[in-house]
């Protein structure tokens, strides 16, 4: 078998399932690379088929079955007869059978010839829609995907740009002004960005949690967790927001390190 395709006389038996099984997986192997052995392959299938179909099954010659007959009438009648032992008799040891099955073996095996085709056509069509639809998969995959990262830098811009999103400042509650955060928030989408720098750090064990303070009165919404960097700054960017929150204002809390549900005293930084 060449390294470069595959001869013709083996893929005609690959087609006819002939090979051994370690000869047919290695066609298989390089069918799923070579598209000129596929297509080699898929004339090889179609020659054999129509070979299949182009035969056509001979009639009995005429007398033949009497002439065969009247010779066996015509043996000589003094021959003793000695009875066999009783046994069930294959069809296939009849006279006429044996007959009928020689004059139509070469029709048989055209027709076991076109049914295997027929197999191998079916294992590689199969086998090449497999292959597809993992391409297919891969490429919805992968375009979901973008589709999800173009969705994502949209909502940014329309944050960013919107004239309706509010823009807060926040600073220490005490008086040491430098730890402070920033946060662009548009109601109807539920989009926010919060920007924090000068944070104090904190021990391993704690964060940061944003609370957003609705206007309605009802419980503050946690807004994200955020722990600093070296320099003091973190970021929250597009947590998920219910929309249509209105805002009286935000404000930090610091908590365990999973973060909570409600804001634990006291809030060390706000604003609105």
């Amino acid at each position: 078998m060449s390294a470069q395709h595959i001869p013709e006389d083996d893929l005609t038996l690959y087609a006819m399932q002939a090979l051994a099984p370690d000869e047919m997986r290695e066609v298989q192997t390089h069918l799923d690379q070579c598209a000129q052995c596929r297509d080699a392959l898929a004339s090889a299938l179609g020659d054999m088929a129509l070979l299949a179909l182009s035969v056509e099954e001979q009639p009995l010659p005429a007398g033949a079955r009497e002439r065969f007959l009247s010779r066996i009438d015509e043996a000589p009648a003094g021959i003793a007869v000695v009875e066999a032992p009783r046994h069930e008799t294959p069809r296939s040891e009849y006279p006429e059978e044996s007959f009928r099955r020689g004059r139509t073996g070469i029709f048989g095996w055209l027709g076991w010839v076109a049914a295997a085709a027929c197999l191998a056509g079916a294992v590689f069509l199969y086998n090449g829609n497999t292959r597809l639809q993992r391409e297919l998969s891969q490429t919805e995959y992968q375009n979901a995907q973008y589709q999800a990262g173009m969705q994502r830098a949209q909502d940014l811009m329309d944050l960013l740009t919107a004239p309706q999103a509010s823009q807060v400042t926040l600073t220490e509650t005490k008086q040491i002004p430098h730890p402070s955060g920033h946060a662009i928030y548009l109601p109807k989408k539920g989009a926010l960005i919060f920007v924090a720098s000068n944070l104090n750090p904190l021990p391993p064990n704690k964060t940061y949690e944003l609370w957003l303070i609705p206007a309605s009165g009802k419980a503050p919404v946690p807004a994200g967790l955020f722990r600093p960097d070296t320099s003091g700054a973190a970021s929250i960017v597009l947590p998920p927001l219910p929309s249509g929150v209105a805002a009286k204002a935000f404000g930090v809390t610091i908590e365990d390190l999973q973060g909570s549900q409600t804001p634990t005293l006291p809030i060390i930084m706000s604003g609105e």
